[in-house]
């Protein structure tokens, strides 16, 4: 089965008309809401077809509310015709989404990966390279990450859908040993403990 390439990044989603000029409210679904500001167009969700382009008359980061900001789509310019934006999410393609530094990955990128159990290190017999002790055993896949905030704090967690039930790992660099996003592959390294762990 085949997955078809991701076209699309959602950057906000449309909550509400704002004001009486034909502007919206939007919830920030971007860790990098500053280089909104300086953007001239978007694409809005079209359900049941391709995004449609948008010219941005302006956008501003909310100061009253923190996590949102204020879109103004030209020719908007009443509160009944932002409300047909109500509900809509701001997309922008693929390729024009933000260069992480090595490291760090988005989350659409991370769901979907298949994951990978490893040996821990050490653990190979040295007269038998080709062990079946040494193989990688697949241990489920990623549906989701819990990133830090109010619910999470520290590490984000990758939510792993496995035969025995969901599995929480943290996304960090000694169980996470290696992340291909290409290759739709994530390797672990389990520490003694966290299967019982996640069952509690």
């Amino acid at each position: 089965m085949s997955i078809e390439p991701q076209k699309w990044v959602a950057i906000a989603h449309i909550l509400r008309p704002r004001g009486n000029k034909g502007e919206v409210a939007a919830e920030l679904l971007t860790d990098f809401p500053q280089r909104l500001t300086a953007l001239r167009e978007a694409f809005l969700e079209n359900p049941g077809g391709e995004p449609r382009n948008v010219q941005l008359q302006s956008c501003w980061l909310s100061q009253n509310h923190p996590g949102q900001a204020v879109f103004h789509f030209a020719g908007c310019s009443s509160i009944s015709e932002a409300e047909t934006f109500r509900g809509l999410h701001v997309l922008l393609p693929i390729e024009r989404r933000v260069t992480l530094p090595a490291g760090h990955y988005f989350i659409s990128d991370l769901i979907g990966c298949s994951v990978f159990e490893c040996p821990p290190e050490g653990s190979v017999l040295s007269s038998s390279p080709c062990s079946l002790e040494a193989a990688p055993s697949h241990l489920g896949t990623v549906s989701g990450v819990q990133t830090t905030g109010e619910t999470v704090a520290g590490t984000p967690l990758l939510t792993v859908d496995t035969p025995g039930g969901e599995l929480l790992l943290p996304l960090a660099e000694d169980i996470c040993k290696r992340i291909d996003v290409a290759g739709r592959r994530i390797d672990v390294v389990l520490p003694e403990g966290l299967r019982e762990l996640n069952r509690e």
